[in-house]
């Protein structure tokens, strides 16, 4: 039903990368949230009302709560979308991030609550009363909230939306109170009443466990997007495919990818390439590279280019050492732009040393002493100059 829906209310459906496209699938998502979440309100609030049962009556308003999750999906969505302005200049994407942190919130209050009144269950076991009209108003609500699930995963994971990853997350989150509540009430049947077993309380503190663990998830997830995370492995494989395939690149080093929001990243990267290249030629490959990077996943993308010795015996010789003295400190070493300045008594060897990001700085500082003294150790003359830097990809 969901891909009928995508095909009559989301024009142009398919091009999944386009800002505008991705707002109408989010929009999409979040009238339907509201409208589900409505109709069950409105619905438990009669029944409830009627009856006079408190449970049902919370429960429509926790329905009522969750419709305001579905808002924020949809005002995250048009936030998003705004221009650039002179206090934002890489635009508002992240306020999809921020809504995704709020959702996040409504999920660990649905737990912490859930966890509450399990707690409570197990202290004071009450045997549940079994009604006709409650079961089937839970069953009705389980059967929407896990369409909702499906729904919101489903465009979650065309789009790369992670608000709606975080609504997919709540409505199980619901799916699942509800099914504790019918469990414990149909097996809450065939207990003796000398007996109250709190079935409704053991079942509510492990779905509560798991969704506050959900909870955290996304919330850890979301921060770390607006904290700054490396970019995910195959969008740097992508990059670097990309790069390395240029006519006359030689290799390339200090790739940084900044996320501002999904379908707003930016790029900047070093290029290697030989010191005798024509620079108007290489200036031309730079431009078709910036080109294909976008074209093909949506990042500008800015390249540097860092000209380098080739082809000479003596420069080589002396790169292989230094190549291999690093890798003996540490085979996750690397090093770039190479060069020397030679004299009689003196050979500085000038390079860049890119150490992992996880690896702590006094670490990077000793090995780097090391490695100066084994390549004096090679040759008195040598002399290492050595900048250290994080590789910001996350390797």
């Amino acid at each position: 039903m969901i891909r009928y829906l995508i095909r009559r209310f989301v024009p142009d459906w398919q091009q999944t990368h386009l800002p505008a496209v991705r707002t109408r699938y989010a929009m999409l998502a979040g009238v339907l949230g509201i409208l589900c979440n409505l109709l069950l309100f409105i619905t438990k609030l009669i029944i409830g009302t009627l009856s006079g049962s408190v449970a049902i009556l919370s429960d429509a308003f926790n329905n009522l709560s969750d419709a305001g999750s579905s808002l924020i999906s949809i005002v995250s969505a048009r936030l998003a979308t705004q221009k650039p302005d002179k206090e934002h200049p890489w635009g508002h994407g992240r306020m999809e991030y921020i809504a995704s942190l709020v959702v996040s919130f409504f999920i660990l209050f649905v737990g912490l609550e859930l966890a509450k009144s399990s707690l409570d269950s197990l202290l004071h076991p009450i045997k549940p009363s079994f009604s006709v009209v409650t079961i089937t108003l839970l069953v009705l609500s389980v059967l929407v909230k896990i369409w909702m699930w499906s729904y919101n995963r489903y465009i979650a994971q065309k789009t790369d939306s992670s608000v709606l990853r975080a609504a997919a997350a709540d409505s199980i989150g619901d799916a699942l109170s509800s099914t504790v509540v019918i469990v414990s009430s149909v097996l809450g049947m065939f207990l003796p009443d000398s007996l109250p077993i709190p079935v409704d309380g053991i079942l509510g503190i492990l779905v509560s466990i798991l969704i506050l663990r959900c909870g955290i998830s996304i919330m850890r997830e979301t921060v770390g997007l607006l904290l700054g995370a490396p970019a995910d492995p195959e969008t740097v494989r992508a990059v670097t495919a990309i790069v390395s395939s240029g006519d006359g690149i030689i290799g390339m080093h200090d790739l940084m990818i900044h996320d501002y929001g999904p379908g707003r990243k930016f790029a900047s990267v070093h290029a290697e390439v030989p010191d005798t290249a024509d620079i108007i030629h290489v200036h031309e490959v730079i431009d078709a590279l910036e080109g294909r990077i976008y074209n093909e996943t949506g990042i500008i993308a800015v390249i540097h280019t860092d000209p380098v010795t080739v082809g000479n015996a003596y420069v080589d010789g002396i790169r292989t050492t230094t190549e291999q003295i690093v890798s003996e400190v540490n085979a996750a070493y690397r090093i770039h732009d190479f060069r020397i300045t030679d004299g009689e008594n003196r050979i500085n060897l000038i390079f860049d040393l890119v150490v992992p990001l996880s690896e702590d700085a006094d670490d990077s500082v000793r090995a780097a002493s090391e490695i100066r003294r084994r390549l004096s150790e090679a040759d008195s003359r040598y002399r290492a100059v050595i900048r250290i830097e994080t590789d910001y990809t996350g390797n």
